[in-house]
């Protein structure tokens, strides 16, 4: 059983490669954007509830196709793969914005788990770097997997933001920056915690980019105490600039609030 499983998902090396930019490529993000345009017009027309259990259907299975990859991996890959766990800001807030739909404490952080969220998935939907060094056939489990899940998540951000009366706006940004700092923390201990685990390779994991310079531009040692601050400042200029759209948009179409997610 296990040598049916880990032929049909583990990665197929040989023959056509995932590429950035290329078409496979192109064809997950397209996708992503047609299912975002599809749910986007079809709510409009739709009421608050079924507005409400649409997204969280969207986070649900973001959600429900992360856990089912730990246990997945080891079939596919042989192991379990400590990269994917909840330390970088797609997944940390996959699971934020899961619970936050669930814990009423949590809501009013809501949209601001689904703003970062959105962001850092979006990101790696359009530059999936962790899946490219792996030069693996487009349709493996591996490219699957990953491009549909952080275009999920980029789905449900985008539905958060676009229906949500709570949307982050300039006026509060600061809980923004509170769950970017949190993040920040979090990964920092996440890095702490799992960085020299006695496998043999000497792995650095650098979740949330905040314990080394992805670009290799500073130098080690100043990179440590450099990054945490610049992640912070990068992603906080980008939420700043998101939260401006979403207000001028909001602006243009003469209302403040759309019907609640």
């Amino acid at each position: 059983m296990y040598s049916f499983l880990h032929g049909l998902l583990g990665d197929r090396k040989g023959g056509e490669i995932f590429r950035c930019f290329g078409a496979w490529h192109f064809g997950y993000i397209l996708l992503t954007a047609a299912s975002a345009a599809v749910l986007i017009a079809v709510l409009a027309r739709k009421s608050r509830e079924t507005r409400s259990l649409v997204t969280g259907r969207v986070i649900d299975a973001a959600f429900g196709l992360y856990v089912l990859d730990f246990f997945l991996m080891p079939l596919a890959y042989g192991e379990i793969d400590i990269e994917k766990l909840p330390f970088h800001a797609c997944t940390a807030m996959c699971v934020m914005c899961f619970i936050s739909r669930r814990i009423p404490a949590l809501s009013r952080w809501r949209t601001h788990f689904a703003l970062l969220g959105f962001i850092s998935n979006f990101v790696y939907l359009i530059y999936p770097a962790g899946v490219m060094w792996h030069a693996v056939h487009p349709l493996c489990y591996r490219v699957v997997q990953t491009l549909v899940f952080h275009g999920i998540m980029t789905v449900y951000g985008l539905l958060v933001l676009t229906f949500d009366p709570d949307r982050p706006l300039p006026r509060t940004l600061h809980r923004d920056l509170a769950v970017l700092c949190g993040m920040t923390a979090w990964a920092l201990l996440g890095n702490y915690a799992y960085n020299g685990l006695p496998d043999g390779n000497g792995r650095i994991f650098n979740w949330f980019f905040v314990t080394a310079d992805p670009f290799g531009f500073m130098e080690p040692g100043t990179a440590r105490f450099v990054m945490p601050f610049l992640n912070v400042a990068v992603f906080f200029a980008v939420e700043a600039a998101v939260c401006a759209v979403i207000f001028l948009a909001n602006a243009f179409r003469g209302r403040n609030t759309l019907p609640s997610v």
